[in-house]
């Protein structure tokens, strides 16, 4: 089907990514929800202008730092990852030594078994999360379980396309979260400590140009890029971008929409 889509299509970026999705929930890889989740975060990225803006950048060069400072960083990953950037995930791991762990919502060992497989069909050696021997406390759905070797003991965990309460529960623990996130006003991006406000098909791929850039940087380096990163600024940033618009001016049709809807923090996170 994507062999159908001419590249020079406007929309052909767009267009892939729903197929992608499509192919994940034909595999099992991809709950049906997560096709709803990935309209919403396409909303929002449209009104982005579908691009990765500056701050956008300065928080995954943040992000590439946390990680390389990492004693122990982990990268989640639930259905729409995998579907969307399977090699990208991997080759970020590799870049900043980090595990790769599956953690889902609507959670079957059919589906674990699939994702997991999926992820070393792209070059993963190893993939945490069929364990679950721990738990996150206060969650009461199967984002709780986590391997006890891995989220549950990380320091630094990457938490693309996240749920909120779960963002609030790991940082309850104390553990410094990045969240991919393209909704600035989520739970997700409120609470975490570097929330990138990009899609992720964009986003993944940055954060490991800027981790190679800086694998040879100094502790001191890397943590000065952290220190200056600030989260609230970002943010902002990224929601008077989505409500001032970035639209390009060659799209007459994008260029009719004016209005945009408010931002609430309450709004509903990405399902998988």
């Amino acid at each position: 089907m994507t062999d159908e889509i001419p590249e020079d299509h406007p929309r052909y970026e767009s267009l892939l990514t729903r197929h992608r999705i499509e192919a994940g929930v034909d595999s099992g890889i991809t709950s049906r929800q997560g096709l709803i989740a990935e309209g919403r975060g396409e909303a929002f990225d449209y009104l982005l202008g579908e691009q990765t803006i500056s701050s956008a950048d300065r928080a995954a060069r943040a992000a590439a730092a946390q990680l390389l400072s990492a004693e122990q960083p982990v990268l989640s990953v639930n259905g729409n990852v995998a579907a969307l950037v399977p090699e990208e995930m991997v080759e970020l791991a590799d870049a900043v030594d980090a595990s790769l762990e599956v953690n889902l919502f609507n959670r079957t060992e059919e589906r674990l078994d699939r994702i997991v497989t999926h992820l070393r069909e792209h070059g993963a050696d190893e993939v945490k999360g069929l364990t679950a021997d721990a738990r996150i406390p206060d969650l009461s759905h199967e984002r709780a379980k986590v391997d006890a070797d891995g989220i549950a003991a990380a320091d630094v965990v990457f938490v693309p396309l996240e749920d909120g309460d779960r963002a609030e529960a790991l940082a309850a623990l104390g553990k410094v979260e990045i969240v991919v996130d393209l909704n600035p006003g989520s739970r997700s991006a409120q609470t975490a400590a570097i929330p990138i406000v990009d899609n992720i098909i964009r986003a993944v791929p940055n954060i490991v140009a800027h981790a190679r850039d800086l694998e040879t940087a100094e502790p001191g380096q890397l943590r000065a890029i952290t220190d200056s990163f600030e989260a609230s600024v970002a943010l902002q940033e990224a929601e008077q971008t989505i409500r001032n618009g970035s639209l390009s001016s060659s799209d007459t049709t994008r260029d009719s929409r004016s209005w945009v809807p408010p931002i609430s923090e309450g709004s509903v996170e990405p399902a998988e």
